[in-house]
């Protein structure tokens, strides 16, 4: 009898040994179970398809309340415009959008469609042939549709790239610029009043001296007359695009961001509208359109990037507005 106990003794010191080792050393993976383990919540999907266990046998003991397979995009840093985990991982998220804004990408497009459109038109090349194709599908759909709707629309829409009314809009727009900017504070509030008024003066010294070296005719085929100027660029197309491109450059600055991007779509819509108004009454080419908007985009492009940013260096910037979307990029 005295045997055994002393060999139940011996036992349990051999077991309390073995427990204590495997308290003090690490132990290998336990292999997974089918189920959640105890304490976890639901199982979530994440985008790569690996699943994301919730709940609080995930995140006792640990600093932040977040789960420890959070999802990146779910992870909160220290700034708010970081991505990542603490500490956040490098990059910001907010400075993709002002590199897209000043990226010369566009205007360099704009810049080569319109020396290739003018080298065309030059030398009678046979990107023409666009031109004639077009013409000839619009004259077959507004035979077609004999709509004098269509026609008066037309009209209407080729008439707003006239000097009146497209210019008395740019001076207006100048004019309450000037005074909002004013209201606000701004350093140089004066300055929309001489833009809108060089931009009136600068449209004629833009379309006029290249309709006269390049003396297109028109699409009726007609000749030119002596001392007559030709139908490339569209004069009609410039005036309209710059004219409302910057009362809209110099309204949004002092708008809001909601307010700025309504403006800029109707300037966009007014272009449009004029060109398409030009090719379907028969008064311009196509690409003598294509080439007046290029023309009007690369001035936009270097006036909003010349003009001063409002909201920093003195200049105040209108209440309510953002100046992250008070530029016309």
């Amino acid at each position: 009898m005295m045997c055994g106990i002393a060999e139940g003794a011996r036992r349990r010191r051999a077991v309390d040994v073995v427990s204590s080792q495997m308290d003090s050393e690490p132990q290998p993976l336990a292999e997974p179970s089918a189920g959640p383990p105890f304490g976890a919540g639901p199982r979530m999907g994440r985008e790569d398809n690996q699943a994301v266990p919730y709940g609080t046998a995930h995140t006792e003991g640990r600093s932040t309340d977040r789960p420890t397979h959070t999802p990146r995009g779910a992870r909160s840093g220290d700034h708010p415009s970081r991505p990542g985990a603490l500490p956040p991982a490098p990059g910001r998220r907010f400075r993709v959008p002002g590199r897209a804004r000043g990226s010369a990408a566009g205007p360099a497009v704009a810049a080569g469609l319109l020396v290739l459109v003018s080298w065309q038109v030059a030398v009678d090349g046979p990107l023409l042939g666009l031109d004639r194709l077009v013409r000839h599908d619009v004259g077959s759909a507004r035979h077609d549709l004999h709509s004098a709707l269509l026609d008066r629309l037309g009209h209407a829409l080729a008439d707003l790239g006239s000097s009146v009314p497209a210019i008395p809009v740019l001076l207006v727009a100048g004019g309450l610029a000037a005074w909002r900017s004013r209201r606000a504070g701004a350093a140089r509030w004066w300055l929309p009043m001489p833009v809108a008024a060089l931009t009136s003066g600068l449209i004629p010294l833009l379309v006029v001296p290249a309709k006269a070296a390049f003396a297109r005719p028109g699409p009726l085929g007609d000749p030119l007359l002596p001392g007559q100027w030709g139908w490339y660029p569209s004069g009609h197309t410039a005036t309209a695009t710059l004219s409302y491109g910057v009362a809209v450059l110099l309204l949004a600055r002092t708008a809001g961001v909601h307010v700025a991007r309504v403006l800029r779509a109707v300037a966009v819509l007014l272009a449009v509208g004029v060109g398409a108004g030009l090719v379907w009454s028969d008064f311009h080419w196509l690409l003598d359109v294509v080439a007046s908007w290029c023309l009007a985009a690369l001035v936009l492009w270097s006036l909003a990037r010349w003009l001063p940013r409002p909201g920093g260096g003195g200049r105040t910037q209108a209440s309510g507005s953002s100046a992250s979307g008070s530029s016309l990029r």
